[in-house]
C-alpha cells in the first residue's frame, strides 16, 4: 500500500519538474499526455492483484509491521560515530591536547547503538604548552564522559 502510494507521489512530482522545465508548444502536450498515462497506470496498477481473490478489505488497514533497513540504520550510526570521535578529538585540541587518536568501537547495526569502549591513543600526543600541569588520562576521560553522555570503557594505548 504505501509503495502505491509512493509510485503516486513519484510520478506527480516528476511530471511537475519535467512541466517547469519543458518550454511551452507541441512537446510539452504530448510529454503531458504521457505522464497522465503513466499516472492513470500507476493507479490502477494494484488492482489485478486485488481482483485475482481472497480479497478482503481489512487486510489493506491492518498494522504492517515496519522492515528496517541494515544499511541505513549502519550509515547512520556510521555518521553519528564519526561526528562523535570528531567532537572528542576537537575538543581536546581546545584544552591544549593535540595529536590524540581516538577511536569508538560500537554494535552500529543495531537502531539503539551501543558504544563498546573508546580508544584512545596517546602516542604522538603534544601538549600545550598554556595547559599546565594535569592529569592527562583524568582530563581525557571526562571529556570523553561528558561528550558520550554515559559511562564507558576507555583504553589508553601510549
Amino acid at each position: 500500500m504505501t509503495g502505491w502510494i509512493l509510485s503516486i507521489a513519484g510520478v506527480t512530482i516528476l511530471s511537475v519538474l519535467v512541466d517547469l522545465i519543458m518550454p511551452n508548444g507541441q512537446t510539452a502536450k504530448y510529454i503531458k499526455n504521457v505522464f497522465a498515462f503513466m499516472m492513470i497506470l500507476v493507479i490502477i496498477s494494484p488492482l489485478p492483484s486485488l481482483l485475482k481473490g481472497n480479497f478482503d478489505i481489512g487486510d489493506i488497514f491492518q498494522n504492517e509491521e515496519i522492515v528496517i533497513q541494515e544499511d541505513f540504520v549502519y550509515q547512520v550510526n556510521r555518521d553519528k560515530l564519526t561526528a562523535l570521535e570528531d567532537s572528542i578529538n576537537k575538543t581536546l585540541e581546545e584544552e591544549g591536547l593535540k595529536n590524540v587518536i581516538v577511536t569508538i568501537n560500537a554494535d552500529i547495526f543495531q537502531i539503539e547503538m551501543q558504544i563498546k569502549e573508546i580508544n584512545v591513543d596517546l602516542s604522538d600526543l603534544v601538549i600545550d604548552g598554556n595547559s599546565g600541569h594535569i592529569d592527562i588520562e583524568k582530563a581525557i576521560t571526562d571529556i570523553i564522559v561528558e561528550l558520550v553522555g554515559e559511562e564507558v570503557i576507555i583504553i589508553f594505548n601510549e
